[in-house]
């Protein structure tokens, strides 16, 4: 299977037996098969699992520390038959003849290398420096483990010989509470995956602190972070250990494990390293090759492609709308205070008599609107000043007419009524242009409108017409001063839009929304912003058939469908998430669609129909973007060469869509 850059962690969580390094070598070498299975790729174990943390004095035992090396080297071997698997076992190790707490990473029989602990604790319920000696740069580079010479050090750098994309680094517990920690270093020396080996406590309050600390460094590195801490089966003498376990990317939790679990267990997540480098090659500000030059590199295995099966990930199919009600929620407010923001400055700068705004009834002119209203509450103007035209044309629905009408009653500003049908007939005239084959020379609008409504299925598509009439709205708001645009970008990106038409205005409040989310936001300043009448007009208009209403309206007052034309906005929108944020290819495009869930509702055909026509459209539509107005950057992406997105308007297509017309991997 295509690895497609996802990496495997498992944490294991063995149940410990202090002070027996053979009894904790097995439960590690259990969870190690079980991880196997599972198609792991990197193990995480506790701090000091092979002992146990809590062995306080016994850790100043030889016995002890003769069993655990043992034990360490027995675990070793049993990994020749795990070939995939690269573990991070925890044990105290004597060094010229200091005791450290360390970190081994073996795979194929071999120890790796050896991290010791940076930071020790000697605070608190902690009493570490009582045994442990720090890295503090006096260790030797290298520990000698039976025959082999080991490298040893907090600079270890651990990378995979078949991708060097794929770097690890280790730190132990503590070291992660100080200011700089060591994981800071190691990945702005390139490493993608930070292990942390530990063993926290467990303290009124502690565990929301160490999974925001967790989740926060992932941030702040642009990393994975996987940590994995001791549970219930430590001494439980003075303190109280919960097993908590995490796997955080870049900011956002992949998985947790329960605190308080009394079992063994495996907990696995797949990190996605290309999005990381994607990330990383983005933030030129990232890396410092300064640090990379003084850590040592250490290589071991990957296996070239991924197990079969789902991902253990989630993948949004919205990336662009939040999962969870309260996100959701708390997004919205967020990016409809963006919007009224820009929008504020905008018209105290400029200083218009009055603001400009054509309302179709559908969605994006609706949330326009929306945004010029709380705008002008905002800055105390008089939404009189809101000029909002409505401009029925040979396609426009009787629904889409009256909640048009009525949102702009219901909303206390100005209104316009103006048919467009009599000057687009006019124009058609001039053209010499027959639509759709019928000559209009002498006829009138309603003759017009009747000839249309007879049309046959087949004969239902004329460009000239359609644009005829979206300039001549356009043509009207400009006429009449300061126009605010209503356009959002899943068109701009799909080219769903005339050009000099209804893409162009003074300002755009919706010029980095995508259509998913201007439906959500519609539907959220409904519910939380609006009551009575007013709020059932824009649930209507939420759940209205998306229609640029160009074409005449057909049999059982059918309107014509942009999603029927141009494919589904919602696989269209994870396909420019996808695309724009992290540069993947066609082919994890594809994967990542059908492990979104999509594959439920689009067989693969049809996604990989569906993602050629949105790289065809996007590039062919490059030229549109000339003309983009002011608008404000809401999120990850926008398609204004002023605030994200640059590339040549005649660029070709050909590279991505060849990759599309190949059996792609499932």
């Amino acid at each position: 299977m295509e690895r497609f850059g996802f990496l495997r962690v498992g944490l294991a969580m063995p149940e410990v037996r202090v002070g027996n390094p053979c009894a904790n070598a097995d439960a590690i070498i259990e969870l190690a098969d079980e991880a196997d299975e599972e198609g792991c790729d990197v193990l995480l174990s506790p701090e000091l699992g092979l002992t146990g943390y809590t062995c306080a004095d016994l850790f100043q035992q030889r016995p002890l520390l003769e069993a655990s090396l043992e034990s360490l080297t027995r675990i070793a071997r049993r990994f020749r038959d795990l070939p995939r698997l690269l573990g991070a076992i925890g044990l105290p190790l004597v060094v010229d003849g200091k005791l450290y707490n360390t970190v081994a990473l073996i795979q194929h029989g071999a120890i790796l290398g050896i991290v010791p602990k940076t930071y020790i604790p000697n605070y608190g319920e902690y009493y570490e420096r009582r045994w442990f000696h720090p890295a503090d740069g006096s260790e030797p580079a290298e520990v000698r483990i039976g025959e082999a010479n080991v490298p040893f050090g907090n600079d270890l750098l651990f990378e995979a010989e078949s991708d060097p994309e794929v770097r690890i680094g280790v730190e132990i517990c503590e070291d992660l509470w100080v200011p700089i920690p060591p994981s800071s270093r190691l990945s702005l020396a390139g490493a993608v995956l930070l292990l942390n080996a530990s063993a926290s406590c467990e303290n009124t309050g502690k565990a929301e602190y160490r999974r925001d600390l967790v989740v926060g460094q992932s941030a702040r590195c642009v990393a994975a972070y996987a940590y994995a801490s001791a549970g219930v089966s430590e001494s439980t003498t003075d303190l109280v250990f919960g097993g908590h376990g995490f796997v955080s990317e870049n900011g956002h939790l992949l998985t947790e494990r329960e605190r308080f679990s009394r079992k063994s267990e495996l907990k696995c997540a797949d990190i996605d390293v290309e999005r990381l480098v994607s990330d990383r090659m983005r933030m030129t500000t990232f890396t410092d090759r300064t640090l990379a030059k003084i850590c040592r590199t250490v290589r071991f295995h990957l296996e070239p492609s991924r197990p079969a099966g789902a991902l253990r990930r989630f993948v949004p199919a919205h990336p662009f709308v939040p999962n969870a009600p309260e996100t959701r929620s708390r997004r919205c407010r967020e990016i409809f205070a963006t919007q009224t923001s820009g929008l504020a400055k905008r018209w105290e700068i400029a200083r218009p008599n009055q603001l400009h705004v054509g309302i179709s009834g559908g969605l994006d002119s609706t949330l326009a609107l929306l945004v010029a209203v709380r705008t002008a509450d905002l800055i105390g103007r008089d939404r009189k000043e809101i000029v909002a035209t409505t401009m029925p044309g040979f396609g426009t629905s009787q629904r889409t007419r009256r909640n048009a009408e009525r949102l702009m009653e219901l909303l206390g500003v100005t209104s316009q009524l103006v048919d467009i049908r009599e000057l687009c007939l006019q124009q058609f005239r001039m053209l010499e242009h027959r639509p759709f084959g019928i000559d209009t020379s002498s006829m009138s609008v309603e003759e017009f409108q009747k000839a249309l409504a007879g049309l046959e299925a087949d004969n239902r598509s004329d460009l000239i017409f359609e644009n005829v009439q979206a300039r001549t709205r356009t043509l009207l708001l400009m006429d009449q001063g300061f126009v605010l645009g209503t356009g959002d970008l899943s068109e701009l990106a799909l080219g769903w839009c005339t050009y000099n038409g209804d893409h162009m205005s003074m300002y755009n409040p919706n010029a980095s929304i995508p259509k998913t989310l201007v439906r959500l936001l519609v539907t959220w300043v409904a519910e939380n912003e609006f009551e009575g009448e007013t709020r059932e007009v824009l649930q209507s208009v939420a759940e209205t058939e998306i229609s640029p209403e160009l074409l005449p309206i057909g049999e059982n007052d059918a309107i014509q469908s942009t999603e029927s034309t141009i494919g589904p906005y919602e696989l269209h929108d994870f396909f420019l998430y996808n695309v724009l944020r992290f540069g993947f290819r066609p082919a994890k495009i594809l994967f990542l669609a059908q492990e979104a869930t999509f594959s439920r509702e689009y067989p693969q055909e049809e996604l990989r129909r569906w993602l050629s026509v949105f790289y065809r459209r996007f590039f062919q539509s490059q030229f549109k973007r000339s003309c983009l107005p002011d608008g404000p950057k809401v999120g990850s992406i926008s398609l204004s060469p002023r605030g994200d997105w640059r590339m040549p308007s005649d660029a070709e297509a050909a590279a991505w869509l060849a990759e599309l017309s190949e059996e792609s991997p499932t």
